[in-house]
């Protein structure tokens, strides 16, 4: 606990000016938070319970989607949920087909360079799809349905 001795000793010289301060608390709350997680890992407790409490990407995405549908006066774009969206939309495990509509609602606003990749890969998806023929997968049937639709709004 050196560094703790050091914060304290500083403190009460006041040797530290506030930016050294601040540096030096982060250091102490990094070095207490690696000692609890270390005190629970002898202890026995799962560090499992922590990471099912947070939200899959997918859960935020579905419930940034929903937000747009239903209170656009309060949703804020972001980034990292439509990229997840536009990556998964085609995927009926990963977006139901009851947000499906609703993602389509969402692709019509879509502007821009994201725009423009989203026709490009729905293309490339339906030329690759026609190549391999038709199939009787019906998991491919109701993708290349989405795909048409997605294009169809789009193009």
């Amino acid at each position: 606990m050196l560094l703790t001795e050091v914060v304290q000793g500083a403190a009460v010289l006041g040797a530290l000016s506030s930016e050294e301060r601040r540096v030096l608390e982060r250091k102490l709350k990094k070095e207490r938070k690696k000692e609890e997680r270390k005190r629970l890992r002898e202890a026995g407790v799962a560090m499992a319970q922590s990471s099912l409490a947070r939200r899959s990407g997918a859960q935020l995405a579905l419930d940034y989607l929903c937000g747009w549908a239903q209170k656009r006066e309060n949703w804020r774009f972001q980034k990292t949920r439509q990229t997840w969206l536009l990556l998964h939309m085609y995927d009926c495990d990963e977006v139901p087909d009851e947000h499906f509509p609703a993602l389509l609602a969402y692709l019509e606003g879509l502007r821009g360079r994201a725009r423009e990749l989203t026709v490009q890969k729905a293309e490339a998806l339906m030329r690759e799809l026609d190549e391999e023929g038709p199939g009787a997968d019906p998991r491919l049937l109701e993708k290349t349905q989405r795909i048409r639709q997605v294009l169809q709004l789009l193009s």
